[in-house]
């Protein structure tokens, strides 16, 4: 398979859409408190228990980075005409490797991006398994009103071991295509076997690099990337289980945390079934909610999406399609439905799409899933940092007879998503063991941070995202009562993230932003 080359040094290395402020009205005084549409949202109130403030923005001093021009090739990746009126500066900068077995040693290199002319720095980190945090900060910035882009510099970062930074390129596509597309209902011994021969891969493949593709770790290239940049202090904004990589961040460098803003958290649990069956019934709540809006819009997938995608996956158990990706069977679609809902501009894309697949065209379905899957000369597949990262941040490891029984049992108090999501127990089953303690993601010597909720959210629920802002002393949360991964998309909430960013105005933890 083609790789690309990574420096070697001891080992081999490898914002917020903020919209036109809308309605929002204020609750009764027995419920949490609602940002104002006719008004800033209101002071934080004074708290005895609060020691650390929130720290004024300041420009940086003299950066480290040698930024260059990459509007056309942004322009290009972004398609859809997205930021056609933003220019784009790229780089790469150096980080420790920092492997367990070789502490402090080796190198890993990272891709980073530059939108908007404002002074302050402000780094955006996505979810590892959804497009690299550079494509993403680029196609934030295009949704931002340019006063925002006048305060702050989006920097986007591609994480350790994903987009353009030094990649993961360990399993061979066969056994890629067994992890992602094995029908759960043939029970767990066939991806249990594709699992073992992955881990073997990418131990001979990536050497030490294998068990250095963390979020602890990553949150330690969050502090090179301060310090390139000339920063006392990162501000920043996590994105789903990016956001994990921005609380660690704090937990290690307390003294150099700015001004931040989670927008959904993964649950801290240390129980990584019962996490994955939250996970599970948050993805089958968007899945309706995705029924109705589809509904709203007049679309032939009609109100029963989850009716429709249930159809869909038995017909592909008996007669599958095939794709640019391969084999469309239950599994692949199941997933790429579990993509689209994380995306909610891409929601009337995968009405159509769910539409053709049932008519025998799974091209566009697959086209949600294909980034995992299928490398290119420049890009390696999404699957293979994905499962690097998820497998090295989770301590649970289970038997056998454990998975098939934990699969079964998602499988049968979550339908449509809890078995192929159960998977994620049996790929990580042969990895290697976290060796090291897991990090606590908060401690009370960070500044207030803002944790936003969302009601319905396929990636990181509403219940694990206040379990973790339970961990995390000095978080204040927004709670959204909408629908789909992330809540910067409600007018609301993009008052209150805009007042604390630019302003310093902490919102009141418990704050609430209707549908």
């Amino acid at each position: 398979m083609p790789r690309r080359g990574r420096a070697r040094s001891v080992t081999v290395a490898a914002l917020v859409p903020v919209l036109l402020l809308a309605g929002c009205t204020a609750g009764p005084s027995t419920r949490p408190p609602v940002v104002e549409n006719d008004g800033p949202p209101p002071p934080a109130p004074s708290s005895t228990s609060r020691q650390v403030p929130l720290p004024d923005l300041a420009a940086p001093g003299a950066s480290g980075i040698d930024w260059s021009d990459c509007t056309s090739q942004t322009r290009q990746r972004l398609g859809r005409g997205a930021g056609d009126r933003l220019s784009f500066s790229c780089a790469r900068i150096t980080s420790t490797l920092d492997a367990p077995d070789t502490p402090g040693y080796g190198i890993t290199r990272l891709a980073v991006l530059k939108v908007g002319a404002g002074p302050i720095p402000l780094t955006v980190v996505n979810d590892v398994e959804g497009e690299p945090g550079t494509l993403y900060a680029a196609r934030l910035a295009s949704t931002l009103p340019p006063e925002l882009l006048r305060t702050f510099s989006l920097i986007g970062v591609d994480r350790r071991g994903t987009g353009d930074s030094d990649p993961v390129q360990c399993i061979p596509d066969d056994v890629r295509d067994a992890l992602f597309g094995h029908d759960p209902a043939r029970g767990t011994e066939d991806v249990l076997d594709a699992a073992r021969t992955a881990g073997q891969q990418c131990a001979i493949n990536l050497e030490d690099e294998q068990t250095a593709l963390d979020s602890w770790r990553a949150a330690g290239d969050l502090d090179q990337l301060r310090q390139e940049l000339g920063l006392d202090r990162l501000n920043a904004i996590g994105h789903g289980e990016g956001s994990r990589v921005v609380a660690l961040y704090g937990a290690r460098y307390p003294e150099h945390v700015g001004r931040v803003v989670l927008d959904g958290v993964p649950d801290p649990t240390a129980d990584a079934a019962a996490v994955l069956g939250g996970v599970a019934e948050g993805a089958e709540a968007t899945l309706d909610a995705f029924g109705a809006d589809c509904a709203s819009r007049g679309c032939p997938l009609g109100r029963d999406a989850r009716g429709a995608v249930t159809a869909l996956a038995k017909e592909l158990r008996t007669t599958p399609l095939h794709a640019d990706t391969g084999t469309l069977g239950p599994a692949v679609a199941l997933r790429a439905v579990l993509a689209g809902l994380a995306e909610r501009d891409r929601w009337p894309a995968l009405a159509d799409a769910l539409v053709a697949a049932r008519g025998g065209d799974g091209t566009g379905l697959a086209a949600f899933v294909e980034p995992y899957l299928l490398e290119t000369e420049t890009t390696a597949a999404r699957l293979d940092g994905v499962l690097a990262t998820r497998c090295n941040d989770m301590a649970t490891r289970l038997p056998a007879d454990q998975l098939a029984r934990t699969s079964a049992d998602l499988g049968a108090k979550y339908p449509v998503f809890g078995a192929v999501l159960a998977q994620q127990l049996a790929w990580c089953s042969p990895w290697p063991s976290r060796r090291e303690p897991m990090p606590d993601i908060g401690t009370a010597a960070t500044p207030p941070l803002v944790v936003v909720s969302t009601a319905t959210d396929p990636v990181t629920p509403e219940q694990g995202t206040i379990r973790a802002a339970e961990q995390l002393p000095s978080a204040v949360r927004i709670a959204w009562q909408g629908a789909g991964h992330g809540a910067f998309g409600s007018p609301c909430v993009a008052d209150a993230v805009q007042a604390f960013l630019v302003d310093g105005r902490v919102p009141r933890d418990g704050t609430l932003c209707p549908a």
